[in-house]
């Protein structure tokens, strides 16, 4: 599914809602966070680095553009209960939470299923799966509370159809895919949550250069050519879509 073509956000059409992006420090997470600022959003900045978190949040403030925070957390080594305390957190100081992107993800390397290290394939599933699991279940109270709540899972082509040596990284989106479906169909019912998916193709970011590190990250498109898609799904004007897999 691909967004209507024509579409184009409105000016402050964010407005009075509160966001919540992990890997929000650099590349696609960063480019949307800004622009959701710019459109109205108070964003929540989540991201293991605090040098990066805090050059979009200058970036944002410099900007003259709405409210954002700053969460560091290693999604990696986070546990349980920061999780549901990073929600205690956001519903202490916003009061609310009207969307969340989980757009942080760990590649690890391309590798042979037969040499896959277990460590290795655990750490990015946890990164990749559980985390995104562990914190949406700790903020549904509030996202449940919205009256137009978003939720948005990045996606990727390897986990749609399986590639030779993308292991863990293709099982873990395989996995989020699925969790997207399951989710959307629980919350389509007696509850103002929606649920989808985005891949954004090949984009030049960090995870896109460990996988390629040849090629010319001007033959892709960069984090900002695909903001509009993130806007349009997290935003008013794609209420009452949900459990759609997107493309950018």
């Amino acid at each position: 599914m691909q967004i209507p073509h024509d579409w184009q956000a409105e000016e402050q059409f964010l407005k009075d809602r509160v966001i919540l992006i992990t890997g929000a420090g650099n590349g696609i997470g960063a480019a949307v966070a800004k622009s959701c600022a710019h459109f109205g959003a108070s964003v929540v900045l989540l991201d293991k680095s605090v040098r990066d978190l805090e050059q979009v949040y200058d970036a944002i403030e410099s900007a003259g553009s709405a409210q954002a925070a700053i969460y560091p957390m290693n999604l990696e080594g986070a546990s349980e209960k920061d999780f549901f305390d990073l929600a205690n957190t956001i519903e202490k100081e916003f009061g609310r939470l009207d969307g969340l992107l989980h757009n942080a993800a760990m590649l690890g390397a391309l590798i042979p299923v037969a040499h896959f290290e277990t460590d290795l394939w655990f750490r990015i599933l946890q990164v990749n799966l559980n985390a995104p699991f562990l914190l949406t279940r700790a903020c549904l109270n509030l996202l449940m509370q919205s009256p137009d709540a978003s939720v948005l899972f990045s996606s990727d082509a390897v986990g749609r159809h399986g590639k030779a040596y993308w292991g863990a990284y293709g099982a873990s989106k395989a996995a989020v895919e699925n969790f997207m479906q399951t989710l959307a169909d629980e919350m389509e019912a007696n509850t103002r949550v929606r649920v989808n998916s985005l891949d954004p193709g090949p984009v030049a970011t960090g995870l896109r250069n460990l996988a390629y590190p040849g090629e010319n990250p001007q033959n892709v498109a960069s984090p900002d050519k695909v903001v509009r898609s993130h806007l349009y799904i997290l935003g008013p004007d794609s209420k009452g879509i949900t459990g759609q897999q997107f493309e950018n």
